[in-house]
């Protein structure tokens, strides 16, 4: 398994069982293209808490839109859990054979194994290490039984307790993993299923355990045999897997990235209908993974071609042109310029797509989309997808978006009766406020109305968008959003106090008040104490970058204009100033000025009892950065 020439390495961080592996290869598959040699959640803390690793409170046009939430889930769902099914009346040979026209009849039901084995995973969520005494024993024995059908069963409890017991495998996984990849070249079709399953559980495990060689790109590269196997059912485990071992392991694939690419899209012309949807999810998970990293001529090269060839294969009514979208939103971003080529006649088709199907059929009209009619799933994706060339083109997107009918199209989904054509539209505002506002202007008096209507946590990931995009607009068109500000604050400090709400609309939230703060102080600043308790408790744990500088610079505005609305939660600012890693210059001046001004405020004596109840490592910090 080698890496591209002059590719620096990646580096990581952080019971002896038999080889059991079949002699079952795809040598000939991988020579086609050229791999035969080569394989080139944090919760709200309290106050007494240290501040844990740093989280995001933005997110990307395609989280933003893909989120789940009460409006509904979207996105492809990989492999179900437990989902390796025994049918003892076929054969083994009859599961090795190559691929028929058609897909195999997927076996949903939930069963007995399926029972037994989210019972087992349960079980070790609960009890963690106490159960590997008596477990692994069992394991170890089913794993050695010349039953083919016991040891794949204990490969899908291997796989089961990954998540219960992770921490307590470690002495287990530099054996246990081995012997897995092995696996994946078993005789039997359904171990080399589950295995994939099992391997993907420990993933993370395995893409940050140096040596890369020992570990991680053995799995790379017998994963890869496996997306390109006989059998649709391995085919589906192996890409499943494969997406997730790209989440976990990100910039380290990048050293790999041309067999990689050329294995994916080897397969993308092999693969039928259902598979191919989660070798789409796969495609577009590795350009989320890598980004920037996947923008190289020769990459391009690989990737493009056939997606773009299967994009104009594929008719306006077309389904088919769902995942796709999804697909070619995630490369679009993470291409950027390199999608150059391509930007114009998807934004256009993008146009006619959502144009299409956001007007009613008229008296006589033959029904678009098969006889169905409008459907807003081309909506979403095709507004998802100009978010992802907002993403990936910035300002540049501007003539595009200047000279079509985007804005009044835009105008239309804000308005729409459904909740998933809302939620992208409001993220496609937010994206275009950040790389193009311009074009927005001359609607903006229009959509604020819609933004402002729209912020309704009862509709999570439409009021997130919504939330989000506001914050972008203020920002951008500065004082213009004064006429606004009441309304806004009106329909957003009470979402801070609401219990039990999605932690990203709370942050997002905080966010946007802290930069309304930010271009209209003197309307915010009133208001502070209604909302500065929960605002400090969310964004304390979000990373530091320029959404974080906004929102703390438009608090400190505020607090200039209205100290008194700070003073009952002054531990709660103290402890969100001591979150940022290395505040900008200008706002760390202005934390000093703050926290020296309440210091001087407070009898010496006073001081000294009220800040030695804080927590030490608040203490220590504002100490050491403000000397308070």
């Amino acid at each position: 398994l080698e890496q591209d020439p002059g590719t620096p390495a990646p580096t990581g961080g952080r019971s002896g069982f038999g080889d059991m592996a079949g002699a079952g290869t795809v040598g000939a598959q991988l020579q086609g293209v050229g791999l035969q040699q080569e394989l080139a959640t944090v919760e709200r803390l309290g106050v007494d808490q240290q501040p844990q690793a740093q989280q995001g409170a933005s997110v990307t046009a395609e989280e933003r839109a893909q989120a789940p939430g009460p409006d509904g889930e979207a996105g492809v769902t990989r492999a179900e859990d437990f989902d390796a099914e025994h049918d003892e009346s076929v054969s083994d040979d009859e599961t090795e054979d190559e691929e028929e026209d058609e897909d195999d009849d997927e076996v949903l039901e939930w069963n007995l194994r399926k029972c037994a084995a989210s019972g087992l995973d349960i079980i070790s969520g609960l009890f963690k290490e106490e159960i590997l005494p008596t477990l692994l024993p069992l394991l170890q024995a089913k794993l050695s039984d010349q039953n083919w059908l016991v040891r794949e069963s204990a490969i899908l409890a291997l796989g089961a307790i990954a998540e219960g017991c992770m921490e307590h495998m470690g002495t287990y996984l530099p054996q246990l993993v081995p012997w897995l990849v092995s696996t994946l070249s078993d005789a039997k079709a359904l171990i080399r299923s589950i295995s994939c399953w099992a391997l993907s559980r420990y993933a993370r495990w395995v893409a940050h355990t140096p040596p890369p060689e020992q570990y991680f790109q053995p799995l790379l590269q017998e994963l890869l045999k496996r997306v390109l196997d006989s059998n649709k059912r391995v085919q589906e485990a192996a890409c499943s897997a494969f997406a997730t071992v790209e989440e976990e392991a990100g910039m380290l694939l990048v050293p790999f990235l041309a067999p990689v690419l050329q294995n994916l899209m080897f397969a993308y012309g092999k693969y039928q209908a259902k598979n191919l949807l989660i070798l789409y999810d796969a495609i577009g998970t590795l350009a989320d993974a890598v980004g920037s990293a996947l923008c190289k001529p020769e990459l391009v090269q690989v990737l493009m071609p056939p997606l773009i060839n299967k994009w104009n294969l594929l008719s306006d009514d077309d389904r088919g042109l769902l995942p796709l979208l999804e697909c070619l939103t995630s490369v679009s971003q993470a291409l950027g310029h390199g999608f150059r080529d391509y930007a114009e006649p998807v934004y256009a088709r993008c146009l006619r797509l959502i144009e299409r199907n956001v007007r009613p059929p008229q008296p006589g009209e033959a029904l678009i989309n098969d006889g169905h009619g409008p459907d807003p799933e081309f909506v979403v994706c095709a507004l998802d997808q100009v978010s992802g060339l907002a993403e990936g083109f910035g300002a540049e997107l501007e003539p595009l978006v200047a000279n079509s009918s985007l804005v009044q199209l835009l105008y239309v989904c804000m308005a729409s009766e459904e909740a998933d054509v809302r939620q992208s539209a409001y993220a496609l505002v937010g994206d275009l406020a950040k790389a193009c506002p311009g074009v927005l202007l001359p609607a903006f008096g229009q959509m604020m109305p819609l933004l402002i209507a729209h912020l309704n946590p009862e509709h999570v990931s439409v009021c997130n968008n919504a939330a989000w995009a506001v914050g972008e607009l203020a920002v951008k068109v500065g004082t213009e959003m004064r006429p606004y500000v009441n309304e806004l604050i009106a329909q957003l400090v009470p979402i801070m106090s609401r219990p039990n709400l999605n932690k990203s609309l709370l942050e997002n939230t905080a966010i946007t008040i802290g930069r309304l703060g930010l271009v209209a102080p003197d309307l915010v600043a009133p208001l502070l104490e209604q909302f500065i308790q929960p605002w400090c408790n969310s964004l304390r744990n979000i990373r530091d970058d320029v959404e974080k500088e906004h929102a703390f610079r438009g608090l400190c505005e505020m607090i200039k204009l209205n100290p008194q609305g700070v003073i009952q939660h002054f531990v709660h600012l103290c402890d969100a100033i001591a979150s940022w890693q290395e505040a900008p210059a200008e706002l760390n001046e202005l934390f000093r000025q703050i926290l020296v001004g309440y210091k001087a405020s407070v009898p010496a004596e006073n001081w000294g009892q009220y800040y030695g109840s804080f927590p030490d490592y608040i203490r220590s910090r504002l100490t050491e950065r403000y000397g308070i």
